[in-house]
């Protein structure tokens, strides 16, 4: 009979662990963005000079899948040399990567609380009973040991879901690790191609200024020359001085901001400055891609890590407010326990010594100054929180999109106003030069058009490096090429 009451009392605990609903909001993964594209209009193509660096037409093409290993597109070994290393080795990625775990393992272990919980125990005892009552031993001893073997077995019920929204809770904090780590990888990766970029744009605008130094140089020497001989000016001299002095200040600053573009390859590549320079990429060996991706707004927010991580943050959100909600309904468990007592281990398990129990009990809050309520209302309010975070990621996206459209077009139009810049300046100078040659114009004329020249070096350098920095600023726009594998 004990046995049947048995069964039939795991029977029903198994109906009513089944058959119960989960109380609080079902999450539902939030409707696509009614939008069609990131603009008033479509993404017009952006051209510049073909025969130039970082020239040519980039045409966008809506609906094309990324690329997932973008950066590669640039053509650079030097630059997929940098993100290996920086994949295998950034501290940042490493941290994030190690978060994933603790995350899973949390998750992991909240799942337990789905199960009963059984535990084993044995221990012994020597005791002395007081003679003035009767012996616990069944015979007239009062010295006596003890042995105790138990299984003991425990469980809640989970009629209202309370459990299984913790699970849901720790398992959604889960994907918001996994889509954070994925948003620092992609993060990382355009961050060491921008400042790759950079740092041979700084490269090159160093180069430049050298040589106009020694270019400078080279011709006050000539000036000297022809004043001591009578054919120059001292105020050309002078003139020229002041042009080489100030040719001369300018270029620290490039070599500190070259230096620290160094440090900061070195750093996102897991090495430090002492470890020397990191072989850069030339901005000339480049390929700019002409055909970039353009994803539709609906498929951005699934393929933006950062929104799929707010996603999965207002997942964690609507499940803590069933948690809280089943906080303040009644809590149904039930325990068993059998095992035995005996003064020897010989005979522990005897019929005679065995002993076990059975147990249910019901819980209900009932009064806890407000505690419950309140932090059921905290939570709705955590909910609230979390859609508003979860719309701001999604206008944040559209805004990158939108923002790194915007700028390949004015980079285009900068690139090809620069090109013209550099050759009017340099015809410019051409012409300077000669006329002063042949005695038609003063000298000043000329330090004008070799400060012009130099000016617009520079700014189509800057040009150039402009447009490879903002395309790769596009691919993180639009996801860098992620898919979020499934999680069982």
């Amino acid at each position: 009979m004990r046995r049947r009451a048995w069964r039939e009392f795991v029977s029903l605990s198994t109906l009513l662990l089944t058959g119960a609903c989960a109380v609080g909001p079902n999450f539902r993964t939030p409707p696509p963005p009614a939008q069609n594209g990131y603009g008033p209009g479509t993404a017009s193509p952006a051209s510049a000079p073909a025969d130039a660096v970082a020239g040519g037409t980039q045409r966008f093409d809506a609906g094309t899948a990324i690329e997932g290993q973008w950066w590669q597109l640039f053509g650079s070994p030097q630059l997929n040399a940098m993100v290996d290393r920086a994949l295998a080795a950034n501290s940042d990625l490493a941290a994030a990567e190690a978060a994933i775990k603790v995350a899973r393992e949390t998750w992991m272990a909240q799942r337990g609380i789905l199960v009963p919980q059984i535990e084993a125990g044995a221990s012994t005892s020597r005791n002395k009973g007081s003679q003035y009552l009767a012996p616990v031993p069944n015979d007239t001893t009062f010295n006596y040991g003890l042995q105790t073997a138990q299984v003991s077995v425990g469980y809640t019920l989970d009629i209202f879901g309370g459990n299984r929204r913790q699970v849901e809770v720790t398992r959604a904090q889960y994907d918001v690790q996994r889509f954070q780590t994925e948003a620092v990888r992609i993060s990382l990766i355009n961050n060491v191609a921008a400042a790759a970029f950079q740092e041979a744009s700084l490269r090159d605008q160093v180069t430049a200024q050298e040589r106009m130094i020694a270019i400078q140089t080279e011709l006050l020497v000539i000036l000297r020359r022809q004043l001591a001989d009578g054919q120059a000016a001292g105020a050309d001299v002078m003139a020229q001085e002041s042009l080489l002095a100030q040719s001369r200040t300018a270029l620290p600053p490039l070599q500190r901001a070259l230096a620290q573009q160094q440090h900061l390859l070195a750093y996102l590549t897991g090495g430090t400055p002492a470890d020397g320079p990191i072989k850069g990429v030339d901005l000339a060996a480049l390929t700019l891609p002409h055909d970039l991706p353009l994803s539709l707004p609906s498929a951005l927010v699934r393929q933006r890590p950062d929104v799929r991580a707010a996603e999965a943050s207002l997942h964690a959100a609507s499940a803590a407010v069933g948690v809280a909600i089943a906080n303040r309904l009644p809590q149904l468990t039930i325990s068993a326990s059998a095992g035995g007592n005996s003064g020897g281990w010989s005979n522990l398990l005897t019929a005679a010594n065995s002993f076990w129990s059975v147990l249910g009990g019901l819980t209900q809050p009932i009064f806890e100054g407000g505690t419950l309520l309140h932090r059921q209302h905290a939570a709705q309010a955590g909910y609230t929180q979390a859609a508003s975070q979860y719309r701001s990621a999604v206008l944040t996206a559209f805004q990158n999109v939108a923002d790194s459209l915007q700028a390949l077009k004015s980079d285009a139009d900068a690139l090809d106003a620069a090109i013209l810049v550099r050759r009017s300046a340099d015809s410019s100078l051409a012409v300077a030069q000669r006329q002063f040659a042949q005695g038609q114009v003063a000298f000043p004329t000329v330090l004008a058009a070799e400060q012009t020249s130099r000016q617009a070096e520079q700014a189509l350098i800057q040009a150039e490096a402009a447009r490879f920095t903002d395309t790769a600023a596009l691919f993180q726009a639009l996801g860098g090429g992620w898919s979020a594998p499934e999680v069982k």
